[in-house]
């Protein structure tokens, strides 16, 4: 019976890891995000992707990744959303955790991706 429990609470603990991904966010509310600016968007696809579109003033991850924490707000509760390529694509782990290190306790993940934005006919803007 100790090694059924064992076992069983092996799994939860290796179910409960990799429950940890960062909460999802959609389309829809990230649109709401770009127009009211009361989040950091954070695009993980790498700077020639970024320069080519990405979601209207989404920070490009490569770019700022070594000073991170000064590209992002004071505010430890602000949002911060991190996005990549696609539903497939864990790239946007980088950026959350890097946000989630530095304190951050409001970091989601827009797990359609830019593909997933362009899809819906959302605009995007290119590097200037």
């Amino acid at each position: 019976m100790k090694k059924i429990f064992a076992v069983v609470a092996s799994l939860f603990v290796a179910v409960a890891a990799y429950a940890g991904e960062f909460p999802d966010i959609s389309i829809k509310e990230v649109k709401a995000l770009v127009a009211s600016k009361k989040a950091v968007l954070v695009d993980v696809n790498g700077t020639q992707s970024w320069q080519k579109g990405h979601i209207p003033g989404a920070l490009d991850f490569d770019a700022i990744e070594k000073d991170f924490s000064k590209s992002l707000p004071a505010d430890k509760n602000a949002l911060i959303v991190a996005y990549c390529g696609g539903p497939r694509c864990k790239a946007y782990r980088a950026a959350a955790e890097a946000a989630e290190k530095l304190g951050y306790k409001n970091v989601k993940h827009m797990s359609a991706g830019i593909s997933g934005w362009t899809g819906a006919g959302e605009k995007t803007e290119a590097a200037k």
